[in-house]
């Protein structure tokens, strides 16, 4: 079991960084992600990962459910359960290392893209492409809501038409993250408790709920420069902790 200094700092990091995805959308996961792997093996940290930003991104769907756009969400279904029983027949397990590496490149390789592959979640195919391409990313990286981010970034959809649509689909990714890292978690030490995934939901719940008075207040101009910014600072941080895993004896 995680010992109680462990606990709290879980308990906090699960607040603010639901804040965080709460008002951009994004981010928020990435962090937590991260930071739940100094403490746990890959499997524990997945499956408490997928419990506590299912619960965010479930009570963000309720927020925004009348902005979201149901034509993006069901093509993304289709995509992501097809890669889910893809994924789940060849049932690989990816090391930290590569996890981090994953969260720190991706993001720059989607931005790195010709401005002819646009990735615009609006565009007819896109949804599908998505969804199988974020259920993949999610499975062997381990986090994908930076490079969702970038499918809506470059869309002309509006700031709670992206968040909310967002939350949907990143339901259902959690939902398979804890199908697929769960059938993994018997092989690995690390105890959470039935009262720490309940304490989890509670304050990812609480952390989205401040963050809905913040996006009502923030322009469309400063939702989309901070959430580049916040993409690009994350994304940094995580290559050097996979490059120090690597290189770590």
């Amino acid at each position: 079991m995680l010992a109680p200094f462990v606990l709290a700092v879980v308990a906090v990091a699960v607040v603010v960084t639901s804040f965080i995805s709460g008002v951009f959308g994004m981010a928020g996961g990435m962090l937590l992600l991260g930071l739940l792997l100094l403490f746990m093996d890959v499997a524990p940290a997945m499956v408490f990962f997928g419990v506590t930003q299912m619960a965010a991104n479930g009570w963000r769907s309720a927020l925004w459910w009348r902005y979201v756009d149901w034509s993006i969400v069901w093509r993304f279904l289709v995509g992501s359960t097809a890669m889910f029983c893809l994924m789940r027949t060849v049932a690989i397990l990816p090391s930290k290392a590569a996890i981090y590496l994953g969260l720190g490149l991706i993001p720059f390789a989607a931005y790195a893209l010709p401005r002819r592959l646009s990735l615009d979640i609006t565009r007819p195919g896109a949804p599908y492409f998505c969804g199988a391409f974020i259920i993949l990313l999610q499975l062997l990286a381990g986090a994908a809501g930076h490079v969702l981010d970038i499918f809506f970034q470059k869309s002309p959809l509006q700031r709670r038409t992206i968040v909310g649509t967002k939350a949907v689909t990143q339901v259902t990714g959690h939902v398979y993250r804890i199908l697929y890292f769960g059938s993994f978690e018997v092989t690995f030490d690390t105890y959470i408790p039935a009262w720490g995934y309940v304490g989890g939901v509670v304050l990812a719940c609480a952390g989205t709920s401040l963050a809905g008075l913040v996006l009502l207040r923030m322009t469309e101009a400063g939702f989309r420069t901070w959430s580049r910014r916040i993409t690009i600072g994350v994304a940094l941080t995580y290559l050097l902790r996979g490059v120090w895993l690597l290189a770590a004896p």
